[in-house]
């Protein structure tokens, strides 16, 4: 998978990141000192900074930002590389061709479904993640030794584990890490999609609570869902309708040539 089929990629993770609103928002904030006080849902409690100073306080919460953001992006990293690697063995074998196709399909069939998660037009995603809960509930009593997370390596390790947090768009992805066909490229795909979600959750970590209303208006989620959307069905019609590569394969995923 080269560079430029990375752009889709990164551009679900942007489109996407309103998702992280919800998801993510609340611990981003906690770490960066922006929420006055634990709000409902997923926010985590988080020891306030050190230091009375405003400029040396906000200096130290969005370090803790943006090493909660390393350790979530090196999970994804981590998860794209065991899918990518996954799929480069069973490339060895027969019928790889149409495992490739198979996985095609699949990867633009979530976005679709990814698309019309974002614009609450469906909720079929909510099952995958109730799914993936089992997998959270072993990892979730590691949170006591990372709280608070007064420090830079405690940050980094609570937002390693969140990024094992159930979460529908994250699998979508995953799907598109298995096309890459190795465990490099597997993780090059969940970097792209990360980076896209960063500049949303950074943003929260200043703006924290004025930001998330309005990331959650559904004329926001609406743009940003048609966005994802349209990634999937393009690649679906590309794939059925047996369209030519070159430049098509700017907007659309990695996939069976």
């Amino acid at each position: 998978m080269d560079g430029l089929n990375l752009l889709p990629v990164f551009a679900v993770g942007v489109a996407g990141s309103v998702h992280c609103v919800g998801m993510c928002g609340g611990i981003v904030g906690a770490l960066s000192g922006a929420l006055g006080k634990p709000g409902p849902g997923r926010t985590i409690p988080i020891a306030p900074a050190a230091s009375a100073m405003p400029a040396l306080a906000a200096l130290d919460g969005a370090a803790r930002v943006l090493a909660y953001n390393a350790g979530r992006i090196a999970s994804y990293m981590a998860a794209g590389a065991l899918a990518g690697g996954l799929a480069n063995g069973a490339g060895t074998l027969a019928l790889a061709a149409r495992w490739q196709g198979v996985a095609y399909l699949l990867a633009n069939a979530m976005l679709v479904a990814l698309g019309l998660y974002l614009m609450n037009a469906w909720h079929g995603l909510a099952r995958v993640e109730a799914a993936g809960n089992v997998l959270w509930r072993r990892l979730l009593p590691a949170l006591r030794y990372l709280l608070p997370a007064d420090s830079l390596p405690k940050s980094f390790a609570l937002g390693a584990l969140w990024g094992w947090v159930p979460c529908g768009m994250v699998y979508s992805v995953l799907l598109t890490a298995l096309l890459a066909g190795s465990a490099a490229g597997g993780a090059a795909v969940m970097l792209a999609f990360g980076a896209g979600t960063l500049p949303m959750l950074l943003a929260l970590g200043v703006a924290g609570a004025r930001l998330r209303p309005a990331m959650q208006r559904p004329a926001v989620r609406t743009v940003c869902g048609t966005l994802v959307l349209g990634f999937g069905t393009l690649g679906l019609v590309r794939y059925g309708a047996g369209l030519p590569h070159g430049w098509l394969d700017a907007l659309c995923l990695g996939g069976p040539a």
